[in-house]
């Protein structure tokens, strides 16, 4: 029971490191692609930037749910929780933001038309 606990532990803590790099990777990345469309002046700079980093939250936040799998203590679950907590409200701050500005941006096509 033992060996299936530290294996389990052990996969954990892979796929946490893993979900942990692809989230920060597609945050910069679309930091990134920001500038890019600042400099070229694209309107549609907010909406692709709040995409990307909605993208790289989740990855974040099922990184933080995976972390609850292997937590021992209390506190550690307290801790776990609130960042939990944290991270699906900004998600959900993003995700708001992108409705608004999709919403916005078929306002201004259909007034063009």
């Amino acid at each position: 029971m033992e060996a299936l606990e530290l294996l389990l532990r052990h996969v954990v803590d892979a796929a946490i490191i893993c979900f942990e790099f692809v989230g920060v990777f597609v945050i910069i990345l679309a930091g990134l692609k920001g500038i890019r469309d600042y400099v070229k002046k694209n309107p549609q700079i907010r909406l692709n930037l709040a995409t990307g980093m909605a993208l790289g939250l989740e990855f974040k936040l099922g990184s933080e749910i995976l972390r609850t799998v292997i937590v021992r203590e209390l506190s550690e679950i307290a801790t776990v929780a609130a960042i939990i907590v944290l991270r699906a409200a900004l998600t959900f701050l993003i995700h708001w933001e992108i409705k608004v500005e999709k919403a916005d941006e078929e306002e201004l096509n259909e007034n063009h038309h």
